[in-house]
């Protein structure tokens, strides 16, 4: 039972959200649409308590117990680098900058899920209730916000939304169930019922031509005892009944000529997926890499990315010296060591590759508080906004170059391992948008942080703060001479700091990267460069994105 000022906050929260306009973009009449802003934001792990309390405790949640030390003490806005969660303060704060300064300069909402407090504090354990409440307050919050405005919004089930914490069973179930009541302005209505069985859907974003795919991740986590892991002879296992969804709906999207961004919680790698899970995963990855233009996650609570790659599908692999441990050991380390073992341009084919994007979150545990907002290339929409699929799309497949395939899969354990029951021809082509800069390409994105989090207090509010963008500095601004007069700001002048409003500049502390775009090349080019003993300055400063200074 949640104490009286708790449901009182609640009560009040809910009741100003509720009487927000219900419009939404799958229910308004037939209008205008939104002009394309060729952006969209990205957050996730809000986390929000409503136990936390202002000069309390780090080491008792930031509930209780005044410590002498003031910096053992929680603060007004979240205590950056601790293991406490997010003040409604904080949540509260981050949804009003999205409102007063990116509402109205986006395009959709990627939502990757865990907008519950951890079960941190054995004094104060979490109920279903309280997850529900919780939940359903920042999705009215993010309708009111965005939906009304007639963007669409994606959640994604996060691990800490469910109770017990990284259990779900296979649905439909009364978690389903609540999540499709909570998130209903959200789900389009032909999903409902999928959603209800396995809380997975899918949004097209711009109708005909862009869709985001939400992932129920939770019956891919090797966390989640609950489930069977994709074994081939489960077919009926809920990994598995998602994964053959998936394939239905990519087929569909690459018929219709369309684009694709997958979206969910926790990040697909051998560290973190059931072995048969991860296997299906990459091979779909890589199937659909003509239609799939990247990978969004949340969960870790550290900034970075990583590969699936085709050689996870190969057999005689020592996985155990090359998988990443997303949860044990140093991530920066792991991920470079990973980095180094690309091989050189003239030999990569990047049929081979996936990207995986891994968001920093909202709450500052252990880190600070971020979002990111993403540009994508919307060049020539408004003139072919549907595009006609090409019949000679690139084939290649991946069968098995590294040993026996065919021998290996005659004898158990091998025979019964999806590596050997997927065969499919993969859909790659380098002139999709996944690979070449056109339509519907990702362009880059910028990440926003709160340096003074634990500075702010009740006269005097903390600021999100351009923390880096993965753009050349000159591609934030028109060029000298223009084509066609247009000029479509992946950073709204606004919202870039003092540095770079009035116009190019060849260097900036905020450009490390300097990347043409996000496409496939652009990334193993990225990884490389980290992966180079040279390139000290570039390693030093991924290492401070990961951890933000905090490690």
């Amino acid at each position: 039972m949640l104490p009286l000022n708790v449901l009182l906050v609640l009560t009040f929260a809910l009741a100003e959200v509720f009487s927000a306009p219900t419009q939404t973009p799958f229910q308004v009449p037939a209008t205008k649409p939104r002009q394309l802003r060729g952006r969209f934001l990205q957050i996730t792990d809000m986390h929000p308590d409503p136990y936390y309390k202002v000069h309390k405790s780090q080491s008792k949640a930031c509930h209780r117990n005044k410590p002498k030390k003031k910096k053992n003490r929680s603060h007004y806005y979240g205590t950056p680098y601790s293991d406490c969660d997010s003040p409604f303060t904080l949540t509260n704060f981050t949804l009003d900058v999205l409102d007063k300064h990116w509402a109205e300069e986006i395009d959709f909402v990627v939502w990757t899920g865990d907008n519950a407090r951890h079960d941190n504090d054995r004094k104060l354990p979490r109920t279903p209730s309280e997850i529900y409440d919780l939940n359903s307050v920042v999705a009215k919050r993010m309708e009111k916000i965005f939906s009304s405005r007639g963007i669409p919004v994606i959640p994604s089930l996060g691990n800490n939304d469910v109770w017990h914490q990284n259990i779900l069973t296979p649905g439909p179930n009364s978690i389903t169930n609540e999540y499709s009541s909570i998130w209903k302005p959200f789900i389009p209505f032909p999903y409902h019922q999928v959603f209800q069985r396995g809380a997975y859907y899918s949004v097209e974003v711009v109708p005909n031509a862009l869709a985001v795919i939400s992932l129920n991740t939770m019956y891919f986590y090797d966390s989640n005892k609950a489930v069977g892991g994709c074994l081939t002879k489960e077919p009926d296992d809920p990994g598995n009944l998602q994964f053959d969804w998936l394939q239905v709906q990519l087929k569909l999207y690459r018929a219709r000529n369309m684009q694709v961004w997958l979206t969910g919680h926790v990040p697909p790698s051998s560290g973190n997926f059931f072995p048969e899970c991860y296997v299906r995963y990459v091979d779909l990855s890589l199937r659909f890499q003509d239609t799939i233009l990247g990978h969004l996650y949340g969960h870790m609570n550290a900034d970075h990315f990583f590969f699936v790659e085709a050689i996870d599908l190969e057999f005689d692999l020592d996985q155990d010296s090359r998988a990443i441990s997303l949860q044990n050991g140093d991530l920066c380390d792991a991920l470079l060591e990973d980095f180094s073992t690309l091989p050189k341009s003239s030999r990569t084919d990047l049929d081979n590759y996936g990207v995986i994007n891994v968001s920093p979150p909202v709450v500052p545990n252990p880190y600070l508080p971020t979002f990111r907002i993403f540009s994508y290339n919307i060049t020539g929409f408004e003139a072919s906004p549907v595009g006609v699929l090409k019949k000679d799309r690139k084939h290649s497949h991946h069968r098995g170059e590294h040993g026996n395939k065919d021998e290996l899969c005659k004898d158990e354990p091998y025979r019964s391992s999806w590596k050997c029951q997927l065969n499919s021809t993969w859909q790659a082509d380098p002139d999709s948008p996944s690979r070449r800069n056109q339509l519907w390409s990702p362009l880059g994105y910028a990440q926003y942080y709160i340096p003074d989090l634990a500075e702010g207090n009740k006269t005097h509010q903390p600021h999100f703060k351009l923390e880096y963008t993965t753009y050349s500095p000159l591609d934030l601004h028109p060029a000298a001479a223009e084509e066609d007069g247009k000029f479509v700001y992946p950073i709204p002048l606004g919202n870039l700091p003092k540095s770079l409003r009035k116009g190019p500049v060849e260097k900036s502390k905020y450009t490390p990267y300097g990347m043409r775009d996000l496409t496939v090349g652009s990334w193993v080019e990225l990884a490389r460069r980290l992966a180079d003993g040279k390139e000290n300055k570039l390693r030093k400063q991924f290492r401070e994105f990961m951890y933000m200074g905090g490690e």
